[in-house]
């Protein structure tokens, strides 16, 4: 059982799901060397925090996966950014647990956790969330009956490739960016939270602009200082922890994004599906 974590590129925004990384590694049928099946699950969520992807990484592991794939991107480590995401905000009493038990950097007392009184605890106070639990129930059957969880335009508006001369990331400059911006913490606690089951952490594909200005940015994310700075953090983190870790930004071309910097076609996902069925069979059997 092979988990992969990430944000809405792993979920599959415009692809249907055998179309994303996880339907079409499932396609390929991955074997151990001893003969066992090797099921990947797509636990993706369509927003980017890796706190967000800490709360679904613990609730994965009462299943007991065998190896943990978490898909990584510089817009998802912004300090800054990683209590106000509402699958995190609404959730206070599981990063309260992450702070005490796992020793994430987060403050406990951050406006942005959601911490309801006495009466919006009670039935009444929480009809309209019960009313959303029973709705999205009536949903969950139908996105499996159909295969369909989302909607697919006959048209959208494609990935931003010209820019205008901003190399500013987060409104912050070079020298405010230093590790304390990036959430690296939130990697030590997956790792303490994996225990004995091998992580593995993937920096995901990003769109690399050939357009106006794109000597300044690689895509609507990221200028270029930004991201080039954050892979050599990342690596040198890597290298020291001893983290299994794989650079994957550019080894889809440009053409295979579709309407973000982060966003990829069928075609873009399956040279992402080859790296990544390599390091599955690597990391399973070692």
């Amino acid at each position: 059982r092979v988990v992969v974590i990430g944000d809405s590129s792993i979920w599959g925004t415009l692809l249907r799901p055998d179309e994303t990384l996880t339907g079409q590694l499932n396609t390929l049928g991955l074997q151990t060397a001893d003969g066992r099946e090797i099921r990947v699950y797509n636990l993706g969520y369509p927003t980017i925090s890796l706190t967000k992807d800490l709360l679904i990484f613990e609730q994965a592991m009462d299943y007991e996966p065998d190896l943990i794939i978490w898909s990584l991107t510089l817009e998802s480590f912004p300090a800054d950014k990683q209590l106000t995401v509402p699958l995190v905000s609404n959730n206070a009493a599981r990063v309260d647990e992450l702070v005490s038990v796992y020793g994430l950097n987060a403050d406990p007392n951050d406006a942005a956790l959601n911490r309801p009184n006495f009466w919006e605890t009670t039935l009444i106070g929480r009809r309209r969330a019960l009313a959303d639990w029973y709705r999205l129930q009536v949903y969950g059957v139908m996105w499996a009956i159909t295969g369909v969880d989302q909607i697919y335009p006959e048209t959208y508006t494609p990935a931003q490739l010209d820019f205008d001369a901003d190399a500013t990331f987060h409104e912050i400059s070079a020298d405010e960016f230093t590790p304390d911006f990036l959430a690296f913490n939130a990697l030590d606690v997956g790792f303490a939270l994996a225990g004995d089951v091998p992580l593995v952490l993937v920096n995901e594909p990003i769109l690399i602009s050939n357009g106006k200005n794109s000597d300044i940015r690689y895509n609507y994310f990221y200028p270029r200082w930004a991201y080039d700075r954050y892979r050599d953090m990342l690596q040198e983190k890597a290298d020291a922890a001893s983290w299994a870790y794989y650079d994957f930004w550019d080894v889809v071309p440009m053409d295979e994004f579709t309407n973000s910097g982060v966003h990829l076609t069928p075609e873009g996902e399956s040279l992402l599906v080859a790296r990544v069925a390599d390091l599955i069979l690597a990391e399973i059997e070692r």
